[in-house]
């Protein structure tokens, strides 16, 4: 699938060396049809690590989309130069006349802060209800996903013993539905989180399908008002180094953290990561956009009024 983004957004040399079809505006104007218009809320400190993250895992289908990046107003970036948002982001401000197929909402590394306590938490609260009456389907990952799941439904989230890290073995449910179509009985998936939603509470949400869930980890997918919400507990887009990096860092700063699950071979860090979940992940996101997005979609995007809550 080409990837339309800015000609200059910096990592897109990075995947073109991956063999990630990206396409520039100048070449896209020259295709005469429909792109996916997908906006990414992005949280994440390190933004342009995120980009590179869902650039790719939004890259495996024959569906042309073209992406915008959003960053919040209430709250200033200092992992990412002003020069870097300026450019290449836009606000709530000035996307909130417009439009999307589909949204993604990442996470943010303010899980263990309540969410009224959230700088920017009004702010998203907005955007939120806004993605009822302009967004087709959007995904909360992660600690968006907690985010979602008590600002729509209530449901509050809770601190756990010790960190959520590593790689967790996932069993799917309710296999007839296109979101987990093509993925196997069990399969891996990252978490790294302090809190969790008790997945009890969220079976006990009439309103919530869960698609997948661990034993040890909790709920991994879950999806309400036929597809328009989709809540990602985990991190599918991470890539290879990414837990290893969190892990180096914590040890660096003597934070209490534990060797990541199933993720280092023998469990050494001197080894290189596992990469164990890459085909889920992609399998997700191709579902999403082909089912939840583009089978779901009015072709004018302003001509057919959304349904709303």
């Amino acid at each position: 699938m080409p990837i339309k983004i800015q000609s200059d957004l910096p990592v897109k040399e990075i995947l073109e060396k991956e063999n990630i079809f990206v396409m520039d505006e100048h070449r896209a104007m020259h295709q005469d049809i429909r792109e996916l218009e997908i906006l990414i809320l992005n949280l994440m400190p390190l933004k342009e690590e995120t980009e590179l993250q869902l650039l790719r895992s939004l890259s495996n289908t024959p569906l042309q989309v073209n992406v915008t990046f959003m960053t919040v107003e209430s709250h200033e970036s200092k992992n990412t130069s002003m020069s870097h948002l300026n450019k290449f982001y836009q606000t709530f401000p000035e996307l909130c006349d417009r439009k999307f197929d589909g949204m993604i909402i990442t996470g943010a590394p303010v899980e263990q802060m309540e969410f009224e306590e959230v700088d920017y938490w009004e702010e998203l609260v907005e955007i939120m209800d806004w993605t009822t009456s302009h967004v087709t389907s959007t995904i909360y990952l992660c600690w968006a996903a907690q985010a979602g799941l008590y600002h729509h439904y209530g449901l509050k989230k809770r601190p756990l013993d010790e960190k959520m890290f590593g790689l967790f073995w996932h069993k799917v449910m309710n296999r007839k539905i296109p979101l987990v179509r093509g993925f196997d009985d069990m399969f891996l998936a990252p978490h790294s989180r302090h809190t969790e939603v008790p997945i009890e509470d969220i079976h006990n949400c009439s309103e919530l399908t869960v698609l997948a869930e661990s034993e040890e980890a909790g709920l991994f997918l879950a999806m309400s008002d036929g597809g328009r919400k989709i809540f990602v507990m985990g991190h599918p887009e991470y890539d290879r180094i990414t837990l290893d990096g969190e892990y180096k860092r914590d040890l660096s700063r003597n934070l209490p953290i534990d060797i990541p699950k199933n993720y280092y071979r023998e469990d050494n860090p001197q080894n290189r990561p596992l990469l164990m979940w890459r085909a889920h992940a992609n399998n997700l996101y191709t579902n999403w956009l082909n089912y939840y997005v583009y089978q779901s979609t009015p072709f004018d995007l302003y001509g057919t009024p959304f349904t709303e809550e």
